[in-house]
This record gives structure tokens, C-alpha cells and sequence, in this order.
């Protein structure tokens, strides 16, 4: 909440390392990843991931494993 929110919404790879760096000290990751996940959010950086790993995630999720597990290994 401390940055503007087209810091989230990268055009770039350089964009997006400095977004998950922001979200790599955030106390509220899992919650925001969890957000994204339940929501299919498509767009940005969330819980400090891209939409590509969100969606590599929620299909692990749906083959069985636990989201908990997922979201703490990374």
C-alpha cells in the first residue's frame, strides 16, 4: 500500500523483478497470493508472483496439491 499501483502492473522484466522485491518484504504475500489465486486474476504482480506462476500454481492446485504447501515453497 506504501507504492503506486502501477508498480504491480509491469510492462517489463525489469518491472516485474522490482515488484516481487517489494513483495518479497511484505507481510501480507500469502494473502495477496491467496487473493489473486481464489479471484483468477490475470494481470500484475500479486503475492509476488506473475500471472504465468499463478497459473502454474492454481493448476497444481487443481491436480491435488495443497495450496499452503505451494504457497510457502515458493
Amino acid at each position: 500500500r506504501d507504492y503506486p499501483a502501477e508498480m504491480f502492473f509491469p510492462g517489463d522484466g525489469v518491472g516485474v523483478i522490482k515488484a516481487q522485491k517489494i513483495c518479497a518484504a511484505c507481510p501480507v504475500k500469502a494473502q495477496c497470493l491467496n487473493y489473486a489465486l481464489e479471484n483468477h486474476v490475470e494481470h500484475g504482480v500479486w503475492g509476488g508472483t506473475t500471472a504465468r506462476q499463478r497459473f502454474r500454481i492454481a493448476t497444481r492446485v487443481r491436480a491435488g496439491n495443497p495450496l499452503e504447501l505451494l504457497v510457502t515453497r515458493g
